[in-house]
């Protein structure tokens, strides 16, 4: 891992006339200077574990992204009218997709070792498609799905043009360009904190399955390596323990379904704790490629593309918020800002591939995904890289991918309440680089955090299961875009954040809000270091015109 040097604070200069003021920290122990890099990393964004070490964490990184696809999956099907088999072709596309988008990412994006999963920011308007048809129109549930797919990918196929145009166009790096280590903190604290319904409240519908998981992952993985004397096992239990938990728990829900436990309660529990209530293995092929267009001829309504219009906007924002995440976790500066933009740009790209083959949503980078860097402390981009052969490898031999897919989602709420944690702190992490004492920069942040989460909730609370937000005037489309934006923590986050740090005496306040650290990293030449993390592979920045690098 590449050493770089502390940043340091100038002392304030003692006001004339008035004798310093003496540190309350004096004879209490030491102090930390701010670190450009976390302590503690075994393996950077360009160092990695022998093969077979890297074939199990890429393994590790394809679980964790498995369960938001069941879960959006699960979200959305049934509502259009899709059974089990829909449902399993949706997640094949869906991790395929998730595949390929993340391997183009790691190549030629950002370079971070993010996982591009999917996007919750497009429930709202695809849901707002399932209530145009969802009045009798058609002769079977069957033909209803394939026609809700279709405008789906309508409208998948546009939308994905303002992530290029924001991207490529250069917009999207003009905004990151008057970020500061203050804006940083709660786009990418809320970026995990807005997901607190994937927690405990996952976990909770089936508590004696989801509570257990929590508990193991935390004394195996935290606790029991400090009492083991071999230092190979303790690396072991570090790197790999969510996979050893995750099978006991997912056995003891087998033995717990077998037994009988779950013959006589509600059908939600059913389906929560139950491990054969997906009926995904016996509805899922033993082979199938996804293909362009599998449902159908795209259909185009110029309603339901305005309304995603919304869901691409905020898909950015929520990838912004994991990238600067992604880049502590990795061992790398925070990424410049034209590494942003294009990243952006080929997220669209991303969404324009997942129309034309058909999923259910657009993508976004992974927040699990990147706590799970933190977890491990590996930081690899190779291992992401590997994890796509996973997720398209299984993408084609359905039957066992839905295998995996049918490990019960309340396991998974017990995994995402450690993984986004340590992302909340990795945002917290970039304060380190400001003046924390300063009442400014705690205005700014403090007003931030509370906005953004308060403002979603609201519109979340406010949002009924149909899809109606609480904004509802005559345009159905204009509702979907303000519901939808209002409804991302991240989105919320970065506007309130942008507006108050560069209006509140920002000149003034330069090296207060950390500016002369963070300049150098947003420029294409600023720092050495940028070139190489960001840098494209095999001289292709040579070949390439410079908006798109």
């Amino acid at each position: 891992m590449v050493e770089t040097g502390h940043h340091q604070h100038p002392p304030a200069p003692a006001a004339a006339g008035h004798p310093p003021v003496p540190s309350m920290a004096v004879n209490r122990g030491p102090t930390w200077a701010p670190a450009e890099q976390l302590h503690h990393l075994q393996y950077c964004i360009h160092s990695n574990p022998s093969w077979h070490e890297t074939v199990l964490l890429a393994f590790q990184q394809y679980i964790v992204m498995l369960g938001t696809t069941v879960l959006l999956a699960n979200t959305l099907v049934p509502p259009m009218g899709g059974d089990p088999g829909d449902k399993a072709r949706v997640i094949q596309t869906i991790l395929f997709m998730s595949g390929i988008n993340t391997l183009l990412q790691t190549l030629i994006g950002t370079r971070l070792p993010t996982v591009m999963g999917v996007s919750f920011a497009y429930v709202l308007p695809v849901l707002s498609i399932v209530r145009d048809y969802n009045n009798g129109q058609f002769d079977s549930e069957k033909m209803r799905f394939r026609h809700t797919m279709r405008t789906v990918q309508g409208s998948l196929i546009i939308s994905s043009f303002v992530n290029i145009i924001m991207g490529y166009g250069q917009a999207w790096g003009n905004l990151i360009r008057i970020f500061s280590p203050i804006i940083v903190v709660p786009v990418v604290s809320v970026v995990s904190l807005g997901l607190f319904l994937r927690g405990f409240p996952l976990l909770a519908n089936c508590v004696e399955l989801g509570l257990p998981m929590l508990i193991l992952l935390i004394i195996t993985q935290q606790y029991i390596k400090h009492f083991v004397r071999i230092s190979r096992v303790s690396t072991i239990l570090e790197r790999y323990a969510l996979l050893v938990c995750l099978a006991l728990i997912w056995a003891f829900a087998a033995i717990l379904t077998v037994s009988g436990a779950y013959n006589n309660v509600p059908v939600a529990t059913k389906q929560s704790c139950r491990t054969d209530r997906a009926f995904l293995i016996s509805s899922a092929p033993w082979i199938r490629v996804p293909y362009p267009f599998q449902w159908g001829t795209p259909i185009f309504k110029a309603s339901h593309v305005f309304g995603m219009f919304g869901s691409a906007i905020v898909a950015s924002a929520e990838s912004t918020g994991v990238f600067f995440a992604a880049s502590r976790l990795a061992g790398a500066t925070a990424p410049p800002a034209h590494v942003v933009s294009r990243s952006v740009g080929l997220q669209g790209i991303g969404v324009l591939l997942q129309g034309i083959f058909g999923s259910v949503t657009g993508n976004t980078a992974s927040v699990e995904n990147v706590g799970l860097l933190g977890l491990t402390r590996i930081g690899s981009r190779r291992v992401v890289q590997v994890s796509t052969g996973f997720m398209i490898f299984f993408s084609i031999f359905g039957k066992f991918g839905a295998f995996f897919a049918s490990i019960p989602l309340p396991i998974f709420g017990g995994i995402y309440c450690i993984l986004l944690g340590i992302v909340v702190a990795v945002g917290i992490s970039f304060i380190q680089f400001t003046d924390t004492n300063s009442m400014r920069n705690m205005y700014v942040v403090g007003v931030s955090l509370f906005l953004s989460l308060s403002i979603a909730q609201y519109f979340y609370s406010n949002t009924t299961r149909a899809g109606y937000g609480p904004v509802r005037t005559a345009g159905g489309w204009f509702n979907d875009i303000l519901n939808t934006i209002f409804a991302s923590a991240p989105f919320v986050a970065i506007i309130v954040a942008t507006v108050l740090d560069n209006t509140l005496e920002a000149k003034h306040a330069f090296n207060e809000r950390g500016m002369s650290w963070w300049k150098p990293f947003q420029h294409r030449d600023g720092d050495t270091r940028n070139e190489e993390f960001y840098s494209m592979p095999l001289r292709i920045n040579e070949y390439m015109p410079t908006r798109f690098l």
